[in-house]
C-alpha cells in the first residue's frame, strides 16, 4: 500500500506511525514543506485521558512522549486579586518542537519515509501514484483549498485577537490570568511544558487591541507591552517570541472529508479553540479514527467512508465546546462584574464538560465555597434568612419576585398537552400540573393558554375566555395551593398565524384538514407554504385582542394564579411583530425594532395595569430566530430592556419556532446562552430552559450566573418528582414533601444516599490515571 502524507504535523506524523506499525509493508512518505526543526509555537497540552488513548494505541510514542512533559493536577485562576486553585484536571505540557522530534524518531524507527523542505506542487500526480493521500497540511492547506467544491469549507473568523507567546517563567498549575487596564481586558492563558519554559497565549477584544495600538507593534514590541501589562504574574520574567503574530481564531469545518482516495486531517478539516486545549489532541486523535477505519474496512474507500460517518460527530462535539468556551472569552466584560468565585465556576464550567457534580468530586472544597457564595447572595440581595455556613446547593435556594416567594429555582416549563376540550382544562390537566407540584417543584407554568376561541393553536389547546375556563383553573390552583409549596403562573397567548393547526402527535404546525378557522397575524406570511394565510391585523383586530388578553388576566386573577406570563415567542401572534421575519408591515408597527416592539408592549403594558401590582409578570421571548435576518442576541437584550422597563419581573428566555426553515443549533443547555447574555448585560432576571435534563445542569446554571431559575420540560413528563429525587441524592432534607408520600420520601433518601456514594465510587475509580513522573523542581 502506497501512502502519501503532506504535512508533517502531530496529525500526519502520528497516523503514519499507527498505520506503519500495523502494515509494516506499506510505503509511507510524509511531505514536509519546512526543515525538521522550524516549528512555530511553544507546548502543547494532553489531558490524563488522551494520554491512556496514546498508550493503547502506540506504547513507544507514549513513553517517549511521557519522558518529556511536564505534569499538573491544578488549574489557577487569577481574578480581582483573588487566586481560585481547582485540583483534580490532569494535563501535561510537552514542547512542540519536542513531540515533533520525538514523533520523528519514532516514524525514522519504524521505516515511515520522511522528506522535509519538500513542497507538494503537483498534488495531481501524487494522488495517481497513491493508494491513500492523507491532506494533514493544516489550516491553509492546500489540497482543501485545490478541491473546495468538492470539500465546501467555511471559515469563522472570531473577533478576539491572539499571540502566542512563550516564557521563562515555572508554572505549577494550568493558570488564567486576567487584567483591566485603561485599554481594556487582556487574558493570559498559560501553563508549563517542560522545565523552565511556559507558553503564555495572550488575548484581547478588538476594541482593546484597537485602543493599545498593538495593531502598528512588531513582535517585540508587542511581547514588551505584555510584559507590562502581566508584570505582576510575569514575576521578573520575559516573553518569548517566535513569530508570535497577532491573529484572529478560525473556525474551520468542511462539509466532506473525504475525495475519491483523499482525505483532510486535523486542522486541514477542522479547527478547535485553543482555549480548551485540544487542536493537537483533535488532531491526534483524528489520526487514531482514520487508523481504526483501515483496520475494520479491507479497502480505501470503506475506510475513509467509515472514518467520515463514525469521527464526524466527536469531532462536532469538540468543536461546539470549543465555540462555546471561546464565546465566553469574547464576552468578558459580561462577567467582569461578578463576584470573583462565580466568575472562577463560570470559566470553569464554560465548555459544558465541567459541571457542579463533576467540579465536586474533583474539587469539593471549591463547590462548597461556591454554594457559601451563592447563599450569601441570597441573603444579602434577596433577604432570606438562608444557612451560608453549609447551604444546600444553588437549585434548592429561595427566589423572590415582588410579592411571589419560590421555595426553590425548578420550574416546570410550560408544554401543550393538546387535551383540552373546547378550550377548557381537563382532569388530565389536573393531574398532570397537580402532581408537578406534589413533586416540588417551585414553580408550576401552565400550557400556553390563549385568551380567545380563534387565538387557539389547535382544537386541544387551553383557553381562559368563558366561565367554564375559569372555574376549571381555578379547581387546578386550589389543589396547587393546597397539597404543595409550590406557585402556579398561567402563560397567556395567542397562537396568530400558527393558529387553526393539528394536535401535536398529528402532526406538529400543520394545518387541519377540515374545520379550519380564520387566523390573524402582523403580516399576511403563511407558516408552511400550504399553511393557511393570515390576514394582516388592522387597528380592530389589535383592540379586540388588547380586550382579550385583558379580560384573561382578569380571570386569571379569579382563579387566583400567583404569577402571569405573556407569550412573545416562538412565531405566535406577539411575537409576528417583533421578527423582522414575520413583520413587514409598513406602518407604525413595521420597520425598526421599536415599531416592531409597539403592540407587543402595548398589550403588556394593558395586562401589567389589570394584574396585581404585587404579583410578578414575565415574559417569554424567542431570543433568536435561528435564521438569517431574524432576532439575534443583542436584539434580544433590547427586548428584554423594553419589556423590564415597561414592568416586566422576569424574562423567560427561548429560541426559534418563528419560521419553519430555521437552523437551530441543539445541544445541552443550548438556549442558555441567550439567558447568560440577557442576564449578565442587560441585568435582569431570567429563567432558561431547553435540553436541560439533569439537577446537576441546573445547579451549574445557577452557580455560574447564566440564569435565576431553571425549566424543565421533558425531563418533568417522565419524572414528576425530579425535584424530590434530586433533594434526596444531594441529602437536602428542608423539601416540601406532602404527608401522604413521607414513608415513600424517607425511603428515597436512604436509597439516594447508598446510590450517590456508589456513583461517586464508580467516578473515582473510572477517572484517568496519573501519568504523573518527575514534575520540574520549580513545580513540585
Amino acid at each position: 500500500m502506497r501512502i502519501s502524507v503532506i504535512g508533517g504535523g502531530p496529525a500526519g506524523l502520528y497516523f503514519a506511525i499507527l498505520m506503519k506499525a500495523a502494515r509494516p509493508a506499506a510505503r509511507i512518505t510524509v511531505y514536509e514543506r519546512n526543515r525538521p526543526d522550524d516549528t512555530f509555537g511553544f507546548g502543547v497540552v494532553f489531558s490524563d485521558e488522551t494520554l491512556e488513548t496514546f498508550e493503547r494505541y502506540d506504547p513507544d510514542s507514549y513513553r517517549l512522549i511521557t519522558e518529556h512533559f511536564a505534569y499538573w493536577d491544578d488549574i489557577e485562576i487569577h481574578f480581582k486579586g483573588t487566586v481560585h486553585r481547582i485540583g483534580g484536571n490532569g494535563f501535561c505540557g510537552c514542547s512542540r518542537p519536542t513531540l515533533l522530534k520525538l514523533l520523528h524518531q519514532r516514524c525514522r524507527a519504524l521505516g515511515v519515509t520522511l522528506l522535509f523542505e519538500h513542497e507538494v506542487t503537483d498534488i495531481d500526480a501524487l494522488i495517481a501514484d497513491s493508494d491513500l493521500v492523507v491532506a494533514a497540511d493544516g489550516i491553509n492547506s492546500a489540497v482543501r483549498k485545490k478541491f473546495e467544491d468538492h470539500f465546501r469549507p467555511s471559515v469563522d473568523l472570531r473577533p478576539n485577537h491572539f499571540t502566542w507567546m512563550g516564557s521563562d517563567r515555572p508554572l505549577d498549575a494550568f493558570s488564567f490570568f486576567f487584567r483591566e487596564t485603561e485599554h481594556g481586558l487582556f487574558v493570559a492563558h498559560t501553563y508549563q511544558y517542560e522545565p523552565g519554559r511556559s507558553t503564555w497565549v495572550l488575548e484581547t477584544d478588538p476594541e482593546t487591541f484597537r485602543r493599545a495600538g498593538l495593531g502598528s507593534m512588531d513582535e517585540e514590541q508587542s511581547a514588551r507591552f505584555l510584559e507590562g501589562v502581566f508584570a505582576e504574574e510575569l514575576a521578573g520574567h520575559k516573553l518569548i517570541t517566535n513569530r508570535s503574530i497577532w491573529r484572529n481564531f478560525p473556525t474551520i469545518r468542511n462539509a466532506r472529508w473525504v475525495k475519491d482516495n483523499v482525505v483532510i486531517l486535523g486542522d486541514a478539516k477542522g479547527t478547535a479553540h485553543f482555549s480548551i486545549g485540544s487542536g493537537t489532541k483533535l488532531a491526534m486523535e483524528d489520526s487514531i479514527a482514520l487508523f481504526e477505519a483501515f483496520q475494520a474496512e479491507p479497502d480505501v474507500a470503506g475506510a475513509l467512508t467509515r472514518f467520515e460517518s463514525q469521527r464526524r460527530e466527536d469531532v462536532e462535539k469538540t468543536q461546539h465546546a470549543a465555540e462555546v468556551s471561546l464565546v465566553w472569552f469574547e464576552h468578558l466584560d459580561r462577567f467582569w462584574p461578578m463576584d470573583p468565585l462565580q466568575f472562577a465556576f463560570g470559566l470553569m464550567t464554560r465548555s459544558k464538560s465541567i459541571t457542579y457534580d463533576n467540579l465536586r468530586l474533583r474539587a469539593p472544597a471549591f463547590v462548597d465555597s461556591v454554594d457559601r457564595m451563592f447563599a450569601g447572595k441570597v441573603r444579602g440581595e434577596l433577604g432570606f434568612d438562608v444557612d451560608t455556613g453549609r447551604p444546600v446547593p444553588p437549585m434548592f435556594q429561595p427566589f423572590r419576585l415582588r410579592g411571589l416567594t419560590l421555595a426553590n429555582r425548578l420550574v416546570l416549563s410550560p408544554m401543550c398537552q393538546y387535551s383540552a376540550v373546547d378550550g377548557c382544562p381537563t382532569d388530565w390537566h389536573m393531574v398532570h400540573l397537580g402532581a408537578r407540584a406534589l413533586g416540588g417543584a417551585g414553580l408550576i407554568y401552565t400550557e400556553m393558554t390563549d385568551v380567545s376561541e380563534e387565538g387557539r393553536i389547535s382544537p386541544g389547546c387551553a383557553g381562559l375566555y368563558t366561565d367554564a375556563h375559569e372555574a376549571a383553573w381555578k379547581r387546578i390552583v386550589d389543589f396547587v395551593h393546597a397539597n404543595s409549596a409550590g406557585r402556579i403562573c398561567l402563560q397567556l397567548g395567542h397562537a396568530g398565524r400558527k393558529a387553526s393547526t393539528r394536535l401535536m402527535w398529528e402532526g406538529i404546525d400543520e394545518p387541519l384538514e377540515a374545520g379550519n378557522w380564520p387566523i390573524m397575524s402582523a403580516s399576511p406570511l403563511p407558516y408552511y407554504p400550504h399553511s393557511q394565510v393570515p390576514r394582516e391585523m388592522t387597528r380592530a383586530d389589535m383592540d379586540k385582542v388588547v380586550a382579550d388578553f385583558v379580560q384573561a388576566t382578569e380571570r386569571a386573577d379569579r382563579a387566583e394564579f400567583d404569577m402571569l406570563e405573556v407569550h412573545v415567542a416562538h412565531g405566535y401572534l406577539l411575537a409576528s411583530f417583533v421578527s423582522p421575519l414575520t413583520n413587514r408591515r409598513t406602518d407604525e408597527y413595521g420597520g425598526s425594532l421599536e415599531n416592531r416592539l409597539r403592540f407587543p408592549l402595548e398589550v403588556f403594558d394593558r395586562v401589567r395595569a389589570s394584574w396585581p401590582d404585587d404579583k410578578p409578570m414575565s415574559v417569554r421571548i424567542s431570543a433568536t430566530d435561528w435564521k438569517e435576518g431574524g432576532i439575534t442576541g443583542d436584539d434580544a437584550v433590547a427586548i428584554a430592556r423594553a419589556f423590564a422597563e415597561h414592568g416586566c419581573d422576569l424574562i423567560d428566555v427561548s429560541t426559534g419556532q418563528t419560521v419553519h426553515d430555521a437552523e437551530p443549533v441543539f445541544g445541552r443547555m443550548f438556549q442558555t446562552p441567550f439567558s447568560e447574555q440577557i442576564r449578565n448585560e442587560a441585568g435582569l432576571a431570567t429563567m432558561c430552559v431547553g435540553n436541560i435534563v439533569s439537577a446537576d445542569q441546573v445547579n451549574t446554571i445557577l452557580a455560574a450566573g447564566r440564569a435565576d431559575l431553571v425549566a424543565l420540560a421533558r425531563p418533568h413528563l417522565v419524572d414528576p418528582a425530579f425535584l424530590m429525587r434530586a433533594a434526596a441524592f444531594y441529602g437536602v432534607r428542608d423539601v416540601h414533601c406532602p404527608p401522604q408520600y413521607l414513608a415513600g420520601m424517607d425511603q428515597l433518601y436512604r436509597t439516594a444516599a447508598r446510590e450517590r456514594e456508589d456513583l461517586l465510587e464508580l467516578r473515582r475509580k473510572a477517572r484517568p490515571k496519573s501519568h504523573h513522573r518527575t514534575l520540574p523542581e520549580a513545580a513540585q
